[in-house]
């Protein structure tokens, strides 16, 4: 996807393709193993990565309405989605899981939300989790005035989004055999498997609890385009307790990897996706001769206005 794809989306200038770098690190190098990153941090100061491809087709499609979508209180899916409705002069409003939350000071995520125009509606667990549900869903708008907005889910991943993450897939065509990257509601990783080149296969490493992903990717799959595509498969041993949990061990893993390779490693995703893919190359779960394409889908919070 380019952005002469995108009409009406030129004041974002997103970079595509992103670049690749190779990175020469011990803990693969030893094992015949050759480590690229896809750097999508870079695709735009703002809307970085997978989230400039899923959100690029639904702003399309929003053709000027109201973006509604929703979030925890750290989700960079949010802060995309009011960045993106500042440069665009489009209103975006988010809904945010956990009413406690109206309560207490805004996060510097929220805060930046709300700084880019985004209008914030906190509500209740209970309620959150029945938000996809056509009843609670319309109460939802109704109650924040945009009954004729354009809704995008939690994470932006619908069949629009799926469709856009394609484009990753076919950026990589044949420089990497494996390429592994972070899930969160696995919309990313379901586009991605259906554009890569035939013999490559994808790799998720999820960043939530649950076990349920899997089933999450082939509903994507199948809405996006009819069936399951391409080849592809998840690690769930890496979520270090689930979302939003960056223990000591991964913040210092994170640091090292930076100091190593001078790349920046947001800790919600990326480094959970890299501490991985570590693991497993010294369990000798790639053959010798691999090369593993590593996608970076973000930046650490705040990020760097370019």
């Amino acid at each position: 996807m380019t952005s002469s794809a995108a009409p009406g989306l030129a004041a974002l200038s997103p970079r595509l393709p992103s670049p690749l770098q190779e990175v020469a690190d011990d803990r693969f190098t030893r094992r015949g193993l050759r480590l690229l990153l896809k750097r999508d941090d870079l695709i735009h100061p703002e809307l970085t990565g997978n989230k400039w491809r899923k959100l690029a087709p639904n702003l399309r499609a929003a053709a000027g309405r109201t973006v509604v979508t929703f979030g925890g209180a750290y989700s960079n899916h949010l802060r995309a989605t009011a960045a993106a409705g500042r440069l665009l002069g489009l209103p975006t409003v988010g809904v945010v899981r956990g009413q406690e939350l109206a309560e207490r000071p805004l996060n510097p995520s929220l805060a930046r939300c709300v700084a880019d125009g985004m209008r914030l509606r906190f509500v209740d667990r209970a309620t959150y989790r029945r938000k996809a549900e056509p009843e609670t869903l319309a109460a939802l708008l109704r109650a924040a005035g945009a009954e004729e907005a354009h809704v995008v889910p939690e994470g932006g991943s619908n069949a629009l989004a799926v469709r856009g993450c394609r484009a990753l897939g076919e950026e990589l065509g044949e420089h990497a055999d494996v390429v592994a990257l972070a899930c969160g509601t696995g919309g990313t990783l379901a586009g991605l498997a259906a554009g890569l080149a035939p013999g490559r296969r994808a790799l998720g490493i999820p960043v939530l609890r649950g076990g349920f992903l899997a089933a999450d990717i082939e509903t994507l799959q199948e809405r996006a385009f009819g069936a399951r595509r391409g080849t592809w498969s998840l690690d769930e041993r890496f979520h270090f307790g689930g979302y939003a949990r960056v223990p000591a061990e991964l913040d210092a893993f994170a640091e090292d990897f930076t100091a190593r390779h001078g790349v920046p490693v947001e800790r919600l995703y990326v480094a959970k996706l890299l501490y991985g893919l570590v693991v497993l190359a010294g369990e000798d779960a790639f053959p010798r001769g691999t090369t593993i394409a590593a996608v970076v889908t973000g930046r650490p919070f705040p990020a760097p206005l370019a």
